[in-house]
């Protein structure tokens, strides 16, 4: 291992341990303010008390993953700033999510005490068959999506420092299953913190070093003409069978899949449960816009830009350009600076999917259908509803440690999975992000604004849609180019409101008082 691989690596463990103590310390500090708020509500919502800052930072250090550093700017190297139009739509995000979502879940959730997603299905559609289907695809795509970023984690550290790819999965999963199991919400959010301000800072030292090296922009752009014409925004050149970014088909795609879509991921949906006042909220969707038009333009503009600093013969995978650059050309404290800010994109994803995660098997399962007793009928009603409390507080007793090992398990789980990486991370994360848009987008636009939405609206949307998806992801059509999230949404929403029309059911007045 070289000196300068030495100091990228003194300066990524630095960093990575600075994350665990400072999420560890700031979850113990919470819980000691918020004791009233009890375990629930501490460990998996932070006792809904995030500032606007600290909302913003959250939201875009969970929807910025290893695809935002090292996918996308390395597919920029070859389709130049085209993709850009892609990074561009997901500048409004942030805005989209709190405007849409934000103030409707902030005070629903606090009416009825929820804490997941999966909470509020439950109150909003009344239905046991709901609330499990929607938790098992939780589950299933968020460790889809948690492989992804534990392979762009390990084959960062791994490639920077000259480990062994095992090695820098184990150091990587380590730390994020540490500060994730012991502080719960508050560590992922604080941390969020943390991270999006060295997410930040990586990509103003990643663009100042590229320009530098390539003689800056007029040098740059005009090796660029000659090496790649077609390279600039108007999209002149083709990416595959006559595709460009400004195919009609290709723009559809992509502004429902990273745009409009993203209002069914529910790890950023979470987070409108979560903040203190309306004043934080509108802070946020300001500050997190602007952040995330600095990281999304910054990096993919950096990735087109170093197209003429990659050596003659190519790169093996696209994955691998932004390590390639940042170890050629950067300095090695800059270096290390740098990668920590991808490092801090995957950590701050996969913790925030590690915790909600564990939140929907241990509350949304497991307290709701397997620590309560089974009903014979024929106990009186006064026994029942006596066994029924002793069951569910003998099981919150035991939240503390269930909800350590189960997050511990499951990070284990998806570490055993990423030992053996496929190719490309920016299409896994794609593909796990659709997933969850399929099932989750409807039920939610739906259940917060037609208040005819019922239980077979939801399990009638969630089957029709992620089976669309699936099918058009697994046969490989794609129709003028139009990605099969498209397709699946639009047979979701379709199977939602037929459904509604179709079987209309009269709403129950209780649950209008507290969803409406």
């Amino acid at each position: 291992m070289s000196t300068e691989q030495i100091v990228i690596l003194v300066v990524l463990i630095a960093y990575m341990a600075i994350n665990m103590f400072l999420g560890i310390y700031m979850s113990r500090r919470s819980a000691r303010e918020h004791a009233s708020s009890g375990f629930m509500q501490n460990y998996f919502m932070g006792s809904r008390s995030m500032g606007g800052l600290v909302l913003a930072m959250t939201l875009v250090a969970t929807y910025t993953s290893a695809s935002s550093f090292l996918g996308g700017p390395g597919l920029s190297a070859s389709w130049g700033l085209t993709q850009s139009w892609v990074a561009a739509i997901q500048i409004g995000t942030a805005f989209l999510t709190l405007g849409v979502l934000g103030k409707k879940f902030a005070i629903i959730s606090r009416k009825i005490g929820a804490v997941t997603v999966t909470d509020y299905f439950k109150a909003r559609y009344n239905s046991p068959a709901v609330v499990i289907l929607c938790g098992v695809c939780l589950v299933v795509f968020f460790l889809t999506q948690m492989i992804a970023q534990f392979i762009g984690g390990a084959t960062l550290v791994s490639s920077v420092t000259g480990m062994p790819y095992w090695a820098g999965l184990a150091l990587f999963a380590v730390v994020v299953i540490l500060y994730t199991s012991i502080g719960g919400f508050k560590a992922v959010v604080i941390t969020d913190t943390f991270q999006g301000i060295i997410m930040t800072l990586g990509t103003f030292l990643l663009l100042f070093f590229v320009i530098r090296a390539g003689g800056g922009l007029s040098g740059i752009t005009a090796q660029l003409d000659a090496m790649n014409p077609g390279w600039d925004i108007l999209g002149k050149g083709e990416f595959s069978g006559g595709l460009t970014a400004l195919s009609p088909g290709y723009m559809i795609s992509f502004w429902v899949l990273v745009g409009a879509g993203t209002l069914g991921l529910p790890q950023t949906a979470v987070r409108g449960m979560g903040f203190k006042d309306t004043q934080s909220m509108h802070r946020a969707m300001l500050y997190g816009t602007v952040v995330v038009g600095i990281l999304m333009i910054g990096m993919h503009f950096a990735g087109a830009l170093t197209l003429p600093l990659l050596p003659a013969e190519g790169i093996a995978s696209t994955d691998q350009v932004i390590p390639y650059v940042v170890l050629r050309y950067m300095p090695a404290w800059a270096a290390g600076l740098f990668l920590a800010a991808p490092l801090a994109a995957v950590m701050s994803t996969v913790s925030s999917l590690l915790i909600l995660a564990s939140a929907t098997i241990i509350k949304d399962l497991y307290l709701t259908y397997i620590a309560k007793p089974a009903k014979t009928g024929t106990e009186p009603e006064i026994q029942k509803a006596a066994e029924a409390e002793a069951a569910e507080a003998a099981a919150v007793q035991k939240l503390p440690v269930l909800s350590l090992l189960i997050t511990i398990l499951l990070g284990l789980i998806v570490f055993l999975l990423a030992l053996s990486p496929p190719d490309i991370i920016v299409w896994i994360n794609l593909f796990a992000m659709g997933g969850l848009e399929a099932t989750f987008f409807w039920p939610l636009i739906g259940g917060l604004y037609w208040k005819k939405g019922s239980a077979p609206c939801c399990i009638a949307s969630i089957i029709v849609g992620v089976s669309t998806f699936v099918f058009f992801n697994q046969v490989k059509i794609a129709p003028f180019h139009i990605h099969e999230i498209v397709f699946g949404l639009a047979a979701g929403g379709i199977a939602y409101f037929l459904v509604g029309l179709l079987r209309p059911e009269e709403p129950d007045p209780e649950m209008l008082k507290k969803c409406f």
